[in-house]
Protein backbone atom coordinates (compact mmCIF):
# COMPACT_ATOMS: atom_id res chain seq x y z
CA UNK A 1 0.00 0.00 0.00
CA UNK A 2 0.97 3.62 -0.30
CA UNK A 3 2.10 5.56 2.73
CA UNK A 4 -1.09 7.61 2.63
CA UNK A 5 -2.91 7.65 5.96
CA UNK A 6 -6.52 6.62 5.54
CA UNK A 7 -9.46 7.79 7.64
CA UNK A 8 -12.10 5.22 8.50
CA UNK A 9 -14.03 7.15 11.14
CA UNK A 10 -14.01 10.61 12.69
CA UNK A 11 -14.87 11.73 16.20
CA UNK A 12 -14.53 15.27 17.57
CA UNK A 13 -15.49 16.36 21.08
CA UNK A 14 -16.19 19.90 19.87
CA UNK A 15 -18.36 18.95 16.87
CA UNK A 16 -21.85 17.45 17.12
CA UNK A 17 -22.12 14.18 15.19
CA UNK A 18 -25.66 13.84 13.81
CA UNK A 19 -25.27 10.88 11.47
CA UNK A 20 -22.75 8.25 10.46
CA UNK A 21 -23.53 6.89 7.01
CA UNK A 22 -21.86 4.15 5.00
CA UNK A 23 -19.15 6.58 3.88
CA UNK A 24 -19.83 10.00 5.43
CA UNK A 25 -19.81 11.32 8.97
CA UNK A 26 -22.17 14.29 9.28
CA UNK A 27 -21.70 17.05 11.87
CA UNK A 28 -23.97 19.95 12.76
CA UNK A 29 -22.26 23.34 12.60
CA UNK A 30 -25.38 25.39 13.39
CA UNK A 31 -29.11 25.35 12.59
CA UNK A 32 -28.46 26.19 8.93
CA UNK A 33 -25.25 24.32 8.13
CA UNK A 34 -23.83 20.80 8.25
CA UNK A 35 -20.34 19.42 7.63
CA UNK A 36 -20.12 16.31 5.46
CA UNK A 37 -16.90 14.38 6.09
CA UNK A 38 -16.08 11.79 3.42
CA UNK A 39 -14.07 8.97 5.02
CA UNK A 40 -12.14 6.30 3.13
CA UNK A 41 -14.73 3.66 4.03
CA UNK A 42 -16.09 1.62 1.14
CA UNK A 43 -19.45 -0.12 1.11
CA UNK A 44 -20.32 -2.91 -1.28
CA UNK A 45 -23.56 -4.88 -1.33
CA UNK A 46 -24.65 -2.46 1.43
CA UNK A 47 -21.92 -3.71 3.78
CA UNK A 48 -19.09 -1.50 4.99
CA UNK A 49 -15.77 -3.20 4.25
CA UNK A 50 -13.05 -3.30 6.93
CA UNK A 51 -10.41 -2.15 4.42
CA UNK A 52 -10.26 1.60 3.64
CA UNK A 53 -9.42 2.88 0.14
CA UNK A 54 -6.59 5.45 0.02
CA UNK A 55 -7.66 8.93 -1.21
CA UNK A 56 -11.27 7.84 -1.67
CA UNK A 57 -12.78 10.44 0.64
CA UNK A 58 -10.74 13.18 -0.96
CA UNK A 59 -11.83 12.11 -4.47
CA UNK A 60 -15.51 12.08 -3.45
CA UNK A 61 -15.21 15.53 -1.86
CA UNK A 62 -13.31 17.17 -4.72
CA UNK A 63 -15.37 15.56 -7.49
CA UNK A 64 -18.71 16.43 -5.87
CA UNK A 65 -17.51 20.02 -5.46
CA UNK A 66 -16.57 20.10 -9.14
CA UNK A 67 -20.02 18.88 -10.23
CA UNK A 68 -21.97 21.08 -7.80
CA UNK A 69 -20.33 24.15 -9.32
CA UNK A 70 -20.76 22.89 -12.88
CA UNK A 71 -24.46 21.94 -12.57
CA UNK A 72 -25.83 24.79 -10.47
CA UNK A 73 -27.53 26.36 -13.52
CA UNK A 74 -29.84 23.32 -13.67
CA UNK A 75 -30.85 23.13 -10.02
CA UNK A 76 -29.69 24.85 -6.79
CA UNK A 77 -27.58 22.70 -4.46
CA UNK A 78 -26.52 22.59 -0.83
CA UNK A 79 -22.80 23.22 -1.47
CA UNK A 80 -21.14 26.12 0.39
CA UNK A 81 -17.42 25.24 0.29
CA UNK A 82 -14.92 22.41 0.52
CA UNK A 83 -11.99 24.82 0.93
CA UNK A 84 -10.58 24.11 4.39
CA UNK A 85 -9.30 27.67 4.75
CA UNK A 86 -12.84 29.03 4.32
CA UNK A 87 -14.39 26.73 6.92
CA UNK A 88 -15.71 27.85 10.32
CA UNK A 89 -13.06 28.09 13.07
CA UNK A 90 -14.18 24.85 14.74
CA UNK A 91 -13.52 22.93 11.50
CA UNK A 92 -10.23 24.62 10.58
CA UNK A 93 -8.65 23.56 13.87
CA UNK A 94 -8.82 19.90 12.71
CA UNK A 95 -6.20 19.48 9.94
CA UNK A 96 -7.31 15.89 9.28
CA UNK A 97 -10.54 17.33 7.80
CA UNK A 98 -8.68 19.16 5.02
CA UNK A 99 -9.64 17.87 1.59
CA UNK A 100 -12.40 15.54 2.79
CA UNK A 101 -14.99 17.96 4.22
CA UNK A 102 -17.81 19.89 2.62
CA UNK A 103 -19.76 22.66 4.33
CA UNK A 104 -23.38 22.50 3.16
CA UNK A 105 -26.76 24.10 3.76
CA UNK A 106 -29.14 22.06 5.87
CA UNK A 107 -31.99 20.44 3.93
CA UNK A 108 -35.04 18.32 4.47
CA UNK A 109 -34.00 15.33 2.34
CA UNK A 110 -36.57 13.44 0.27
CA UNK A 111 -36.85 9.74 1.21
CA UNK A 112 -36.02 8.37 -2.25
CA UNK A 113 -32.94 7.95 -4.43
CA UNK A 114 -33.36 9.50 -7.89
CA UNK A 115 -31.70 6.93 -10.15
CA UNK A 116 -31.09 7.51 -13.86
CA UNK A 117 -29.97 4.68 -16.15
CA UNK A 118 -28.57 5.21 -19.62
CA UNK A 119 -27.27 1.65 -19.98
CA UNK A 120 -28.49 -1.77 -18.86
CA UNK A 121 -26.39 -3.07 -15.97
CA UNK A 122 -26.57 -3.93 -12.27
CA UNK A 123 -29.99 -4.45 -10.70
CA UNK A 124 -31.56 -3.05 -13.89
CA UNK A 125 -29.95 -5.81 -15.96
CA UNK A 126 -31.07 -8.48 -13.47
CA UNK A 127 -34.60 -7.05 -13.49
CA UNK A 128 -34.68 -7.02 -17.29
CA UNK A 129 -33.43 -10.61 -17.53
CA UNK A 130 -36.19 -11.77 -15.19
CA UNK A 131 -39.10 -9.64 -16.42
CA UNK A 132 -38.18 -7.77 -19.60
CA UNK A 133 -38.69 -4.60 -17.58
CA UNK A 134 -36.67 -2.27 -15.35
CA UNK A 135 -38.61 -0.98 -12.32
CA UNK A 136 -41.84 -1.67 -14.17
CA UNK A 137 -40.66 0.05 -17.37
CA UNK A 138 -41.11 -2.18 -20.42
CA UNK A 139 -37.96 -2.35 -22.55
CA UNK A 140 -37.46 -3.82 -26.05
CA UNK A 141 -36.65 -7.56 -26.16
CA UNK A 142 -33.18 -8.83 -26.99
CA UNK A 143 -31.09 -6.24 -25.15
CA UNK A 144 -27.64 -7.32 -23.99
CA UNK A 145 -25.82 -6.61 -20.74
CA UNK A 146 -24.49 -3.02 -20.80
CA UNK A 147 -26.44 -2.07 -23.94
CA UNK A 148 -27.17 1.63 -24.27
CA UNK A 149 -30.87 2.34 -23.79
CA UNK A 150 -32.80 4.18 -26.51
CA UNK A 151 -33.11 7.05 -24.03
CA UNK A 152 -32.20 7.38 -20.34
CA UNK A 153 -34.83 6.19 -17.87
CA UNK A 154 -35.68 7.40 -14.37
CA UNK A 155 -35.91 4.49 -11.91
CA UNK A 156 -36.36 5.70 -8.32
CA UNK A 157 -35.46 3.63 -5.26
CA UNK A 158 -36.28 3.78 -1.59
CA UNK A 159 -33.40 4.72 0.71
CA UNK A 160 -32.67 1.97 3.18
CA UNK A 161 -31.04 2.95 6.46
CA UNK A 162 -29.96 -0.65 6.82
CA UNK A 163 -30.01 -3.37 4.19
CA UNK A 164 -30.55 -2.88 0.46
CA UNK A 165 -32.16 0.05 -1.30
CA UNK A 166 -35.23 -1.17 -3.21
CA UNK A 167 -36.21 -0.16 -6.72
CA UNK A 168 -39.74 1.26 -6.91
CA UNK A 169 -42.06 2.27 -9.73
CA UNK A 170 -42.66 5.88 -10.66
CA UNK A 171 -46.21 5.52 -9.34
CA UNK A 172 -44.82 4.52 -5.95
CA UNK A 173 -42.54 7.58 -6.06
CA UNK A 174 -45.61 9.74 -6.70
CA UNK A 175 -47.33 8.17 -3.70
CA UNK A 176 -44.31 8.93 -1.48
CA UNK A 177 -43.49 12.44 -2.74
CA UNK A 178 -46.69 13.77 -4.24
CA UNK A 179 -47.27 14.17 -7.97
CA UNK A 180 -45.65 17.55 -8.61
CA UNK A 181 -42.48 16.83 -6.61
CA UNK A 182 -42.03 13.39 -8.20
CA UNK A 183 -42.40 14.84 -11.70
CA UNK A 184 -39.94 17.64 -10.94
CA UNK A 185 -37.29 15.29 -9.48
CA UNK A 186 -37.58 13.12 -12.58
CA UNK A 187 -37.18 16.13 -14.89
CA UNK A 188 -34.18 17.52 -13.01
CA UNK A 189 -32.49 14.11 -12.70
CA UNK A 190 -32.74 13.41 -16.42
CA UNK A 191 -31.48 16.89 -17.31
CA UNK A 192 -28.46 16.59 -15.00
CA UNK A 193 -27.68 13.12 -16.33
CA UNK A 194 -27.86 14.12 -19.99
CA UNK A 195 -25.58 17.12 -19.51
CA UNK A 196 -23.07 15.25 -17.34
CA UNK A 197 -23.02 12.23 -19.65
CA UNK A 198 -22.22 14.37 -22.69
CA UNK A 199 -19.46 16.17 -20.78
CA UNK A 200 -17.92 12.94 -19.44
CA UNK A 201 -18.02 11.21 -22.83
CA UNK A 202 -15.78 13.94 -24.28
CA UNK A 203 -13.28 12.97 -21.56
CA UNK A 204 -13.32 9.22 -22.13
CA UNK A 205 -15.85 8.19 -19.48
CA UNK A 206 -19.31 6.72 -20.02
CA UNK A 207 -21.63 7.49 -17.10
CA UNK A 208 -23.74 4.35 -17.37
CA UNK A 209 -26.05 5.19 -14.47
CA UNK A 210 -26.08 7.35 -11.38
CA UNK A 211 -28.17 8.28 -8.38
CA UNK A 212 -28.99 11.69 -6.99
CA UNK A 213 -30.44 12.89 -3.72
CA UNK A 214 -32.59 15.96 -3.38
CA UNK A 215 -34.07 17.93 -0.51
CA UNK A 216 -35.84 21.18 0.26
CA UNK A 217 -34.24 24.28 1.70
CA UNK A 218 -35.87 26.35 4.44
CA UNK A 219 -37.97 28.17 1.82
CA UNK A 220 -39.24 24.93 0.31
CA UNK A 221 -37.10 25.06 -2.83
CA UNK A 222 -35.77 21.80 -4.27
CA UNK A 223 -31.99 21.43 -4.17
CA UNK A 224 -29.40 18.79 -5.03
CA UNK A 225 -27.73 17.37 -1.91
CA UNK A 226 -25.29 14.70 -0.67
CA UNK A 227 -22.73 13.72 -3.33
CA UNK A 228 -23.06 13.99 -7.08
CA UNK A 229 -21.65 11.95 -9.97
CA UNK A 230 -18.86 10.24 -8.03
CA UNK A 231 -17.44 6.71 -8.45
CA UNK A 232 -19.53 5.76 -5.39
CA UNK A 233 -22.86 6.99 -6.77
CA UNK A 234 -22.32 6.17 -10.45
CA UNK A 235 -21.03 3.59 -12.87
CA UNK A 236 -18.10 5.08 -14.79
CA UNK A 237 -16.95 3.00 -17.77
CA UNK A 238 -13.93 3.39 -20.01
CA UNK A 239 -15.39 4.74 -23.27
CA UNK A 240 -12.43 3.44 -25.32
CA UNK A 241 -13.00 -0.18 -24.37
CA UNK A 242 -16.82 -0.11 -24.15
CA UNK A 243 -18.36 -3.20 -25.72
CA UNK A 244 -21.88 -4.37 -24.77
CA UNK A 245 -22.58 -8.01 -24.02
CA UNK A 246 -20.51 -8.29 -20.85
CA UNK A 247 -19.34 -6.32 -17.79
CA UNK A 248 -17.23 -3.24 -18.58
CA UNK A 249 -13.86 -1.94 -17.43
CA UNK A 250 -14.81 0.68 -14.84
CA UNK A 251 -13.48 3.57 -12.77
CA UNK A 252 -15.70 2.86 -9.79
CA UNK A 253 -16.25 0.35 -7.00
CA UNK A 254 -17.59 -2.30 -9.41
CA UNK A 255 -14.01 -3.60 -9.41
CA UNK A 256 -14.40 -4.40 -5.70
CA UNK A 257 -17.84 -5.95 -6.18
CA UNK A 258 -16.42 -8.27 -8.85
CA UNK A 259 -13.60 -9.34 -6.52
CA UNK A 260 -16.08 -10.00 -3.69
CA UNK A 261 -18.23 -12.10 -6.03
CA UNK A 262 -15.30 -14.55 -6.31
CA UNK A 263 -15.34 -15.18 -2.54
CA UNK A 264 -17.43 -17.56 -0.49
CA UNK A 265 -19.26 -14.68 1.24
CA UNK A 266 -23.03 -14.41 1.65
CA UNK A 267 -23.04 -10.57 1.43
CA UNK A 268 -24.06 -10.09 5.04
CA UNK A 269 -21.87 -8.39 7.68
CA UNK A 270 -19.12 -8.72 8.57
CA UNK A 271 -17.60 -8.11 5.14
CA UNK A 272 -14.21 -9.68 4.40
CA UNK A 273 -11.05 -7.55 4.21
CA UNK A 274 -9.61 -6.63 0.82
CA UNK A 275 -6.08 -7.63 -0.21
CA UNK A 276 -3.69 -4.67 -0.44
CA UNK A 277 -3.49 -4.94 -4.22
CA UNK A 278 -7.30 -4.74 -4.62
CA UNK A 279 -7.53 -1.69 -2.34
CA UNK A 280 -4.65 0.01 -4.17
CA UNK A 281 -6.09 -0.74 -7.63
CA UNK A 282 -9.46 0.65 -6.50
CA UNK A 283 -7.77 3.81 -5.24
CA UNK A 284 -6.08 4.27 -8.62
CA UNK A 285 -9.43 3.93 -10.40
CA UNK A 286 -10.97 6.67 -8.24
CA UNK A 287 -7.99 8.96 -8.85
CA UNK A 288 -8.14 8.27 -12.60
CA UNK A 289 -11.86 9.11 -12.74
CA UNK A 290 -11.16 12.42 -11.00
CA UNK A 291 -8.31 13.29 -13.35
CA UNK A 292 -10.26 12.45 -16.51
CA UNK A 293 -13.39 14.34 -15.47
CA UNK A 294 -11.75 17.47 -14.08
CA UNK A 295 -8.60 17.63 -16.19
CA UNK A 296 -6.53 17.89 -13.00
CA UNK A 297 -4.59 15.45 -10.87
CA UNK A 298 -5.78 15.23 -7.27
CA UNK A 299 -3.04 16.28 -4.87
CA UNK A 300 -1.91 13.18 -2.98
CA UNK A 301 0.52 14.94 -0.65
Amino acid sequence: MTGHSTVTQTEFSDLELVHRGKVRDVYRIDSDRLLLVATDRLSAFDCILPTPIPYKGRVLTALSGFWFKRLKHIVPNHYITSDHDKMPDEVRKHPELRGRSTLVKNAEVFPIESVVRGYLEGSGWKDYQATGKVCGRELPPGLRQCDELHKPIFTPATKAVTGHDENISQLEAVNILGHDTAVELKRISLEIYREARAYALERGIIIADTKFEFGRDTKGNIMLVDEVLTPDSSRFWNAETYEPGHAQASFDKQFVREYLETLDWDKTPPAPPLPDEIAEATSQRYLKAYALLTGQELSTD
